[in-house]
């Protein structure tokens, strides 16, 4: 598969649950092909904009669509990376503001 692919079957599963792709194509792609590249190296989508521990239990919360989007989505109209968007942030309705990072900070990095 590749991000092209990726894209139009996502686009339509995750829009059915008010999730869009940012308009931002290229952004998009980029990040989709983070996702194919961290299959590829740890057997599951894990998050491109965060570090993988390469322990899926543990990457868990990371794992695209990551437990933190919908709070980010709902609070900023942004998940953490700008992949998955509300319409009204696409539509430039709500202000574009950085999503802060929700993730403990103790699972940034794995020490055993």
């Amino acid at each position: 598969m590749n991000a092209h692919e990726l894209y139009e079957m996502l686009k339509k599963s995750q829009e059915a649950k008010g999730y869009y792709f940012n308009k931002d194509k290229k952004r998009v792609l980029d990040l989709l092909e983070g996702l194919l590249i961290n299959k590829g190296r740890y057997g599951y989508m894990a998050c491109p904009c965060r570090l993988a521990a390469e322990d899926r239990e543990w990457d868990r919360d990371i794992i695209c669509p990551c437990i933190y989007r919908e709070p980010d989505v709902a609070e900023y109209g942004s998940c953490y990376c700008n992949l998955y968007v509300s319409r009204e942030w696409n539509e430039g309705k709500i202000e574009h503001r950085y999503v802060p990072e929700r993730r403990p900070p103790e699972k940034m990095f794995k020490t055993s």
